[in-house]
């Protein structure tokens, strides 16, 4: 048996993008996300919106540098006024990743949780305890 010799080749494929996913983008892409901050129990829910860490309920002051120094802040804005308003569905919603997603606060029986806040086009309060938007599954809708 004769040994032969063969030269090596080697072939390249060129990839050409379908033009139907290349179009597609993240037009009418969603997020999924479960609204399950504080399950059943109902409660209020507080919008981050002084820039203050944590939940504050009223007014309050700030101290600042210098003999005046410091300021008043306002209390974080209730978005469920009414005692214990707010309560989790359960459901896994679609909200569009245009969407307004801001940071808040559920508040039940004295104990406060951090949560992501979607308010369906501000008719409807959704908290979510998942507050890495990245985890959050997506799709088109």
């Amino acid at each position: 048996m004769k040994k032969e010799w063969i030269r090596p080749l080697t072939e390249v494929q060129l990839f050409v993008a379908n033009e139907y996913v290349a179009a597609c983008g993240d037009e009418n892409k969603v997020y999924n996300f479960v609204c399950d901050a504080g399950g059943g129990t109902h409660g209020d829910v507080y919008q981050e919106t002084n820039g203050l860490d944590g939940l504050q309920t009223r007014t309050t002051w700030v101290d600042g540098d210098g003999f005046f120094g410091g300021h008043f802040v306002s209390a974080d804005t209730n978005l469920t006024p009414g005692s214990k308003y707010y309560h989790a569905c359960g459901k896994t919603h679609e909200a569009s990743t245009t969407d307004d997603f801001v940071n808040g606060y559920y508040v039940a029986d004295r104990q406060t949780t951090p949560v992501i806040i979607w308010t369906n086009g501000g008719t409807n309060v959704h908290c979510t305890t998942n507050l890495d938007m990245s985890s959050w599954t997506t799709a088109k809708s």
